[in-house]
């Protein structure tokens, strides 16, 4: 269940799960990485109905504002406003209550700010909009993670396993995580955390600022129920044929 169906009134109890993860195929998000809301709605109009989920980050956001996430609701498009809040819970709550009132679908935060900061986004952003809690940054690999946290020994999918942990106990939507870690959060927690994975790349292909990568299938088969797609698409020729064709190896 994606958050835009959410019944008004209250929030949606974790839903049966009705296939094994291998089987379940992910909605595609594509990410609007533009530093002017033009060039984002001209790579909207180029993919048409081959997609109706896109990543609103925070280059974009800066740049455009709300206006832009107005804008994509109006042409029937969901959101997906990335500004990985990390606040205090006061704050973080507003901010979420804001995004959501703006037409924003799902939303994400820092796991790392906390468990009071995760529940208060939950409760700002109210039953219309799905909080995602963001576990490591796919653009760090465990030794670059240990030099941040001052830690001499750290193992990535734990850490990855303990936030998610945070998320699932407050009422959050899901989590975002890189591929190498879904399955594992998918064997713990089931359907009571929602998977979105950045990081998608071709196989073979550069993985430029990424560090744990993985392409389309294989996160489809880590139990991802998102991916989020960015360069692969949006510096193709068809962006649209480009997206349907990964699409069709899940």
């Amino acid at each position: 269940m994606t958050p835009h169906q959410r019944p008004a009134a209250t929030r949606p109890k974790p839903a049966t799960r009705s296939a094994p993860a291998s089987s379940r195929r992910p909605i595609p998000i594509v990410a609007l990485d533009f530093p002017r809301a033009d060039l984002a709605l001209a790579m909207v109009e180029r993919l048409g109905d081959a997609c109706n989920f896109y990543k609103v980050g925070g280059e974009l956001f800066t740049a455009a504002g709300p206006q832009v996430v107005q804008t994509l609701r109006a042409l029937g498009k969901d959101v997906f406003l990335d500004l990985k809040l990390h606040d205090i819970p006061n704050t973080v709550k507003g901010a979420a209550r804001s995004a959501a009132s703006i037409g924003a679908k799902l939303l994400t935060v820092h796991t790392t700010g906390g468990r009071d900061m995760i529940e208060a986004a939950v409760e700002g952003a109210g039953p219309t909009c799905g909080v995602l809690g963001v576990t490591i940054l796919t653009s760090l690999d465990a030794a670059m993670l240990r030099s941040a946290w001052g830690r001499k020994s750290l193992e990535v999918y734990g850490e990855v396993l303990r936030l998610a942990g945070e998320c699932a106990a407050v009422g959050a939507h899901g989590v975002v995580c890189s591929g190498l870690e879904a399955q594992k959060i998918g064997a713990k927690y089931g359907d009571k955390l929602k998977l979105l994975v950045p990081g998608i790349r071709p196989a073979g292909a550069r993985t430029d600022d990424q560090k744990r990568t993985v392409t389309a299938a294989e996160a489809a088969k880590a139990g991802a129920n998102y991916i989020v797609l960015g360069r692969m698409i949006t510096e193709a020729k068809d962006p649209a044929s480009e997206l349907r064709s990964v699409m069709k190896t899940i």
